[in-house]
């Protein structure tokens, strides 16, 4: 019952934080409310028992994804001035769209009951031949890394794919001073140095916010974690280093070339243990073959192919965010 009223209490609270977010013009307070949502959100998925995702939307939706914000908002004025448009076609389409969702939502599983579909067929399966075939305490682990490698291998190259994108604009649209107010820019775009209480905060959660990185990276198979969480965690703690010794320090304690280097790095290192899994005649990620030992070659593929995807991770964010931290000093 605690649960339940637990759940309703964050439900409203992201309907107020939405609200609140479409109706303001401030658009440093759009951001800062984005974060709330994204930890709300990691707190709902905590109450469905999915700690992967809620780590995932902690990093990146509340931490890192408010940074690279901030960062953009750097660029451009403070206030919305987008011309004042009719609100009557928006507002009937998203509640339209609303209604469909809650209408589905009536459908669903129970949540927690044994008998909903999924929990009556591959479910099942995975739980009882992830110990024979893996032999992992993480079956999400073994899911996501081993029975479908395919896919994890497709979301690696996508956001491999997404860095290209990011960065292609970034590099060719330069900041418009002129679009700022003078002085602002340098102001707004000015880092944490001289605020004593934030740096010194900043500086002694940077080594504790790695470690757990390195932690959720090879504890993965365990518990929950994996590369995605890792490296969000790790870039986490290199842009707060940024933050709050400036840009150029940042680019000092992981240069440019190393964290693009990391974004292919990690992909090819995914790629290459499917190919070595050929070559000693197994199929393609078939983690079996690279041993003797069946089990012994699942774990071995599945902490080589989770460094890969926490190299590729670590680096878009980390490449990304120096885009647009070198972007003020232009």
């Amino acid at each position: 019952m605690i649960t339940i009223v637990f759940s309703l209490f964050l439900l409203t609270m992201l309907v107020i934080v939405a609200v609140a977010i479409l109706r303001t013009d401030n658009l440093f307070t759009a951001v800062m409310l984005s974060g709330i949502f994204s930890l709300i959100m990691a707190a709902n998925f905590f109450i469905l028992d999915a700690a992967d995702v809620a780590l995932t939307e902690a990093v990146i939706g509340a931490g890192i994804s408010t940074v690279l914000f901030l960062s953009a908002l750097a660029l451009t004025a403070e206030y919305d001035r987008s011309p004042p448009v009719g609100t009557w076609v928006p507002l009937l389409t998203s509640s339209a769209l609303g209604g469909v969702i809650i209408f589905a939502t009536f459908q669903a599983p129970r949540l927690g009951d044994p008998n909903a579909i999924v929990h009556k067929h591959v479910a099942p399966w995975y739980l009882e031949r992830t110990p024979e075939l893996i032999d992992v305490p993480n079956v999400v682990t073994a899911v996501l890394a081993s029975f479908r490698g395919y896919d994890t291998l497709g979301e690696v190259f996508v956001v491999f794919i997404a860095c290209i994108g990011v960065m292609s604009l970034l590099g060719r649209v330069r900041p418009r001073r002129d679009s700022i107010e003078e002085g602002e820019f340098e102001k707004r775009s000015d880092n944490l140095r001289h605020h004593l209480i934030p740096r010194v905060v900043g500086k002694m959660l940077v080594p504790f916010i790695v470690l757990f990185g390195l932690y959720v990276q090879f504890h993965g198979d365990f518990g929950p974690g994996g590369g995605f969480q890792a490296g969000a965690l790790i870039a986490a703690g290199v842009i707060l280093y940024a933050l709050v010794e400036g840009g150029p320090r940042g680019r000092e304690l992981v240069p440019e070339w190393f964290s693009s280097m990391l974004v292919a790095l990690g992909a090819l290192t995914y790629t290459a243990v499917g190919v070595v899994s050929m070559m000693r005649g197994g199929r393609f990620l078939d983690y079996s073959a690279l041993s003797h030992d069946p089990i012994h070659g699942q774990h071995m593929g599945i902490l080589i192919i989770e460094a890969g995807v926490g190299m590729t991770v670590a680096g878009v964010m980390i490449t990304i965010f120096h885009a647009f931290s070198r972007r003020g000093i232009r």
